[in-house]
């Protein structure tokens, strides 16, 4: 049952009623239109990848899974000393020793929350062993993994975290970024 004389919208007169709720609902359309901003597509993004993290990752791609040997500097094995080492000669032109124990004394010493593209990384990963990386950027490192061999890595996994020992930045590192490869 429906009351007349309390609104309009909801008589059942022809044309009334009906005239009324179209009128609203156009109403209601119109405005949402006014709304509504369209924005210009976004500009392209530039590639923003340092040179020297395309060299890091180059090095990756060609040594990726090669086994972990314990004394190994080919990729039918290699220690992380070794891989590091060698990544740091071919992919930046940069010296470095030959071992852990060596590496570790080499360069300026860096706090973790300064780590650069590039920083070498150091574990203990038991009483006498040291363990060596490069650090990629975004908490991830690379190195020679004794389980996974030549593999990418993240910081913050609780294995490496709790093992966490210190980092190092090679001083001729900042120039060998805008070397050309």
């Amino acid at each position: 049952m429906i009351r007349e004389g309390r609104s309009s919208l909801r008589t059942r007169t022809p044309g009334k009623g009906f005239t009324g709720i179209a009128l609203l609902l156009s109403l209601l359309t119109l405005s949402g239109c006014s709304q509504r901003v369209i924005s210009p597509p976004a500009p392209p993004v530039a590639d923003t990848t340092p040179p020297i993290l395309e060299r890091l990752y180059a090095q990756y791609q060609q040594w990726q899974k090669t086994p972990y040997l314990l004394g190994g500097e080919s990729r039918r094995g290699v220690d992380c000393s070794s891989f590091v080492q060698q990544t740091f000669a071919d992919q930046l032109g940069i010296p470095l020793p030959r071992t852990t124990a060596a590496q570790h004394r080499v360069g300026e010493p860096v706090r973790r929350d300064r780590l650069r593209i590039g920083d070498l990384v150091f574990f203990k990963t038991r009483v006498k062993v040291r363990h060596v990386g490069i650090y990629m950027g975004k908490q991830t490192f690379l190195h020679a993994s004794t389980s996974q061999g030549v593999t990418l890595s993240r910081l913050d996994n609780p294995y490496w975290t709790s093992r966490y020992w210190k980092a190092k930045r090679v001083e001729t590192l900042t120039s060998a970024q805008g070397r050309p490869h």
